[in-house]
């Protein structure tokens, strides 16, 4: 019999894994939840019609689609499947696909609800996507995206409050990381000054790579974009730019002077900057002019978020989109948005082992079973206890103590309850700290205040 398995690019998680997952997640609730953010959920597919040409060309090979149901090829003429493109043909036979990140349903549940939506909207939303990736180390097929956007205001404060967000959530999860921060305006000013204003797509799309491989091969990928090497000649100058923030503005002013939209850019990185000293915002920021993120949707402000202490891809990424909305017919709605990578953030975690020992154990109090009589009085206590609230459970078998022992330390359950014949007799039991080996007796309500 062949031995079941899982697709790749997914995972299973065992209970001790989801406990560490709702931490995070729970983490990332609570501070969306403080800086006004609402919880929605969208379905896990969306029509293809929504989802093609959002995230260009790379995204869209990407996509996930589902084979339309019933007799699917019944009114699909096969005879052209050699003469039909792979992408006209899929849209004969599948006419869903599953949701490649967050942002693109949200833009449609906007439009779909514009008269019941009270602007500027902020909105949380933490589901899977999926993306028919290549699956490699920090790289999932099926993964969690945790997603907060403010939709219909221009202002810079959102992207303040953004970055305040991220210093937050990765202060309370303990995680030392990076913001490189760049402008989509300032790459359309670069496009613009080395003459390629229209490579615009072609120009993000291959230095977006530059993290995952050479300098030369996007180099490469950009002449076989049809970039000429003149062009190329002038660009390269722009992505080995060094200096410190204010530097780089300062030389970025001087190579953009004859683009207005490349100097908007700069004006609201400087903006941005500003704002963040004000509010001494404390995670490091940088200017990354190499950062591009090929969305073709961005048109602000570009976000991404690196762990410092451990190699891996994007922990979180975002960024200001103007017009999202305009495809699906309302234009002119402005919007910001990040979105953390909680699968990442589970592995960043977990190699650094920043969890904190409270995260190991549901439960906190596990009463040892000594026998039927015993039980009922364990019942009782067990009652008193969860209505206090606090986790508790009754070791279901009355086996050898050393067993009920040995499962409460294989859960990390902090306490253990001795509750006998004699125990409950004099109404006194017996509280065990696990992790000191420290033991207490009183009553249960004595018992209760001192796990409580």
């Amino acid at each position: 019999m062949q031995k079941p398995s899982i697709p790749k690019g997914t995972r299973d998680f065992s209970p001790e894994e989801m406990v560490k997952r709702e931490y995070i997640f729970e983490t990332i609730k609570s501070v969306f939840k403080k800086y006004g953010y609402l919880p929605i959920e969208t379905p896990a597919m969306e029509n293809l019609s929504t989802l093609l040409g959002k995230y260009g060309d790379e995204g869209d090979k990407l996509l996930f689609k589902i084979l339309n149901s019933g007799d699917y090829l019944s009114n699909t003429d096969l005879t052209k499947i050699n003469s039909t493109s792979p992408a006209a043909f899929s849209m004969q036979i599948s006419e869903k696909g599953l949701r490649y990140d967050l942002t693109v349903p949200f833009a449609r549940y906007v439009v779909q609800n514009r008269n019941d939506i009270t602007f500027p909207f902020k909105r949380f939303q933490i589901q899977p996507v999926w993306r028919a990736d290549r699956p490699q180390k920090g790289r999932y097929r099926e993964f969690f995206q945790c997603d907060a956007d403010v939709i219909g205001s221009n202002s810079l404060l959102n992207e303040l409050e953004l970055l305040q967000i991220i210093d937050e959530v990765f202060t309370k999860l303990g995680i030392s990381a990076t913001i490189k921060l760049n402008n989509r305006k300032i790459l359309t000013g670069i496009a613009e000054t080395i003459g390629q204003a229209d490579r615009i797509t072609d120009i993000t799309v291959a230095i977006d790579k530059l993290e995952k491989t050479s300098f030369d091969t996007v180099i490469d990928e950009l002449k076989e974009r049809g970039l000429t090497s003149e062009s190329i000649g002038k660009l390269v100058p722009f992505l080995q730019m060094k200096g410190t923030n204010p530097e780089l503005i300062g030389q970025l002013k001087i190579a953009l002077a004859n683009s207005s939209i490349g100097l908007k850019g700069l004006e609201e990185i400087e903006t941005i900057f500003k704002l963040t000293r004000e509010v001494q915002v404390g995670i490091n920021i940088d200017l990354d002019l190499t950062l591009a993120r090929g969305l073709n949707y961005y048109t602000g402000a570009i976000i991404e978020v690196k762990a410092n202490d451990i190699q891996i891809g994007s922990i979180c990424g975002g960024g200001r989109y103007d017009d999202l909305t305009g495809i699906f017919g309302l234009p002119g709605i402005s919007g910001v948005g990040i979105s953390f990578g909680a699968d990442r953030i589970f592995d960043v975690l977990n190699q650094l082992n920043l969890y904190p020992p409270t995260v190991n154990s549901s439960t906190k109090v596990l009463f040892l079973n000594f026998g039927e009589k015993e039980q009922i009085f364990c019942l009782k206590a067990l009652l008193k206890m969860r209505k206090a609230g606090v986790s508790a459970e009754l070791y279901p078998d009355p086996v050898k103590i050393k067993k009920q022992m040995d499962y409460a330390n294989s859960r990390n359950i902090p306490f253990v309850i001795f509750a006998g014949t004699e125990e409950i007799n004099s109404g006194i039991i017996t509280l065990k700290n696990m992790t000191t080996g420290i033991q207490e007796s009183g009553t249960i309500d004595t018992i209760l205040k001192k796990v409580n």
